[in-house]
């Protein structure tokens, strides 16, 4: 097996399979189907986040992977977001009362045997989405542009060789295995506004990225784990340019212990 070939078969065996996904679209439709009959104020819903970009670890690889549900209320400007969350938690309540339902500002979770759903009280004004803002944050909304990224990622996979979903979800693994080093969200956001000029594969793209991974303003202790994998790559790289692949294959498995 060459490095290649095991970044390949890696990417594929931490992307939720087919099966699975049918099996999340049931719960996602159930889901809708439950709102509709409990809510009568709900302008629309929608799956957003990583699950509708396909760059969603399976559960199995990270058990925080979730499902981001977006519920925008056609009355929610007229209230906190905290009250909103409490609507949809008296729901969650009322129809899953089996499952472990939680607040965790600014979502209510609800985890069901097979995935974990975060859903986010919304409302919209003049096209533009407003979601309740983080605890840091001055205010009680921020807007949003749920398709943003989606359409940001779209383009960036087709115009590089459909490899950037796969590059997303390695360096994603790698996070986690690492306790994340970075949000999600940043890392993601990170691979898609990085350059991958000359790079072919899945495995060029992914030494580039590592190369490029920044280290400002990380605590130290984040810093000696993205500079233990700037070094295996550089190791490898060496490995390969010198014709020893079996060792080139060793190295780079210790990026994904």
């Amino acid at each position: 097996m060459s490095v290649l070939s095991y970044l390949t078969e890696l990417s594929t065996s931490i992307t939720i399979a087919d099966w699975e996904r049918t099996s999340i679209d049931t719960s996602i439709s159930t889901l809708s189907t439950k709102l509709n009959n409990y809510f009568d104020n709900i302008d629309s819903k929608f799956v957003f986040g990583s699950y509708d970009r396909r760059t969603i670890l399976k559960r199995s690889k990270d058990t925080n992977s979730d499902v981001d549900y977006m519920i925008v209320f056609d009355d929610g400007s007229e209230w906190t977001p905290q009250t909103l969350m409490n609507r949809l938690k008296r729901f969650a309540e009322a129809k899953y009362s089996k499952n472990e339902i939680y607040q965790s500002s600014p979502t209510i979770v609800l985890e069901l045997g097979h995935i974990k759903f975060e859903l986010a009280p919304a409302y919209k004004s003049w096209g533009t989405f407003y979601i309740p803002a983080p605890a840091s944050s001055y205010s009680n909304w921020i807007s949003s542009d749920p398709d943003a990224i989606k359409t940001q990622l779209n383009d960036k996979n087709r115009n590089n060789n459909y490899q950037i979903r796969k590059l997303v979800r390695l360096l994603k693994y790698w996070n986690v295995l690492n306790g994340k080093v970075y949000s999600s969200y940043a890392l993601e956001k990170y691979i898609l506004d990085n350059s991958y000029w000359f790079c072919s594969n899945l495995k060029e793209y992914f030494y580039k990225a590592v190369e490029g991974l920044s280290t400002y303003d990380l605590p130290a202790y984040k810093e000696t784990k993205v500079n233990r994998l700037k070094n295996i790559v550089k190791e490898t790289k060496e490995n390969e340019q010198g014709g020893w692949n079996a060792l080139a294959e060793i190295e780079i498995k210790k990026a994904f212990g």
